[in-house]
């Protein structure tokens, strides 16, 4: 028996779906964040997909609400797959694009949005294994790699 349209997709796995953009100095230090409603850990730059906004869209509106700076998001680096975990969050598809070169005095310029960001700073891979989770470690060092690279992984 073949399920209606509406009850095929009603059975579907669900999950949420965010973008993050990867702004880099010409040392190849990538810019992290520091979230103001977790401070044990950084972040980089990005968020939450909004219904029918394509992740492209997602990191150019989150870059200007979070850092105050205009961005046409590059190249797709990297697509980072996050399964469900056990505290009942639902599966994560994470887009992570080229956010372009950005320099100490351009980072110096920026206007973190106060309600979401405390702290930024330019981290190099030697900093990422203890400012960031594993898996966000393990997703910028991809992004590092896509960038050296030309690939997308």
């Amino acid at each position: 028996m073949t399920l209606p349209p509406a009850e095929y997709y009603a059975s579907l796995p669900t999950h949420i779906a965010g973008t993050g953009a990867i702004l880099h100095d010409p040392q190849g230090r990538i810019l992290l964040v520091q979230p103001s409603y977790r401070t044990d850990t950084w972040e980089i730059p990005g968020g939450a997909m909004d219904v029918g906004e394509y992740p492209w869209e997602t990191a150019r509106r989150e870059v200007k609400e979070e850092l105050g700076r205009g961005l046409s998001p590059g190249r797709l680096l990297v697509v980072d797959w996050v399964p469900p975990q056990p505290d009942g969050r639902p599966a994560l598809v994470n887009f992570l694009f080229d956010g372009g070169r950005l320099t100490q005095a351009e980072a110096e310029e920026l206007h973190l949005q106060p309600e979401e960001l405390i702290a930024w700073r330019l981290a190099g891979p030697a900093e990422w294994g203890h400012l960031l989770a594993p898996h966000m470690a393990r997703r910028i060092a991809a992004c590092a790699d896509a960038l050296s690279t030309g690939s997308t992984f």
